[in-house]
């Protein structure tokens, strides 16, 4: 990637425990499931790994248990190239896990439901993360999301605005979020679901065709409290971007077959902040965010799948009578 980016994530780690099975149980019953495996995750990691592995140079902060699935969390993102000297260990607190349930049906594809027990994310504190003020001004982009305390992420957004440093977060899993944080915020990402919790209005899809309306009616809710650009990722209807001045729909990339959806939302908008960090306007980052999680949607697992830069341009080079822009692939080689 040309130019690599500076990028500081303040996230989570989660160690995911993953079964599939070709039917979800119901309440009070037992089925036998397919397979059983482990793979690191938690949005925060999972954002971080899939930056790194696009080229940015990135900042991990967070926390894990001393324990076996801390260690393992920890040394993945190392793996990654990521800067991991800023994670802490909760002596205390064993590390979060992530109970995946992937529903695997033939010819229907895959879908999941997903359980975090939080752990060592829920036990940051502001003294593990005084020191970000000083340092904030080092990165193009901040990266949050919701898997740690809410006061964590308010004092990061208030750390970044104050040297000017743009944010983004990723506004999952959905909750109650305070006008000052918005207004800190140059970027939120949620998805249709999350959208429709921050603002009250849902959001209307027949078929993959997403009703813009609502898409204009929620973004403006958002708008209107501070936040600059608002990011929705619409799972098969795409996703959208919608600020004072654009309203750009970037269609679903449809060229694989969906193996397990996990760390989809992640790989998007991990996408997304490194191809801005490059030069690239708004439909060139919704682009090459597309075709990113496109390949994650392909591969089993969070971070085993999370695709590398080379495996990105390939697939969009094959695509290109998709309507990727010629000069895109060129932004990427600098």
């Amino acid at each position: 990637m040309a130019k690599p980016p500076r990028i500081l994530v303040v996230g989570s780690f989660v160690m995911d425990l993953i079964v599939t099975t070709e039917v979800f149980p119901g309440s009070g019953e037992t089925v036998l499931g397919k397979s059983f495996a482990t793979a690191p995750g938690g949005k925060g990691a999972n954002q971080a790994v899939q930056a790194a592995r696009l080229g940015a140079d990135v900042t991990m902060i967070g926390k894990v248990g001393d324990d076996e699935f801390g260690r393992t969390l920890v040394h993945s993102c190392e793996k990654a190239g990521i800067n991991t000297q800023y994670v802490t260990v909760a002596k205390k607190t064993a590390s979060a896990v992530g109970d995946v349930l992937l529903e695997e049906v033939a010819g229907k594809g895959t879908t999941n439901r997903i359980i975090v027990v939080s752990g060592a994310n829920m036990s940051i504190g502001a003294e593990d993360i005084s020191f970000v003020k000083e340092i904030v001004d080092q990165y193009a982009m901040v990266m949050l999301q919701l898997e740690i305390p809410m006061e964590i992420n308010e004092l990061v957004v208030e750390y970044a605005s104050s040297k000017g440093v743009p944010v983004m977060l990723n506004s999952a899993p959905a909750s109650a979020l305070s006008d000052d944080l918005l207004a800190g915020l140059s970027y939120i990402s949620p998805n249709e679901h999350e959208i429709q919790a921050l603002t009250g209005i849902p959001i209307r899809k027949e078929d993959k065709r997403v009703n813009r309306d609502d898409l204009r009616a929620a973004a403006e809710v958002l708008l209107k409290k501070g936040v600059k650009n608002v990011l929705v990722t619409l799972g098969n209807g795409g996703s959208a971007l919608i600020n004072r001045n654009e309203f750009l729909v970037q269609p679903c990339i449809d060229v694989v077959d969906v193996k397990d959806p996990t760390a989809a939302g992640d790989s998007f908008v991990a996408a997304f902040v490194s191809g801005l960090g490059t030069g690239m306007n708004h439909e060139q980052a919704l682009l090459f965010a597309s075709y990113t999680a496109a390949l994650t949607v392909s591969r089993p697992g969070a971070q085993p799948s999370l695709p590398y830069l080379s495996a990105v341009t390939d697939l969009m080079a094959k695509g290109r009578e998709q309507g990727v822009e010629p000069n895109l692939l060129d932004v990427l080689k600098g």
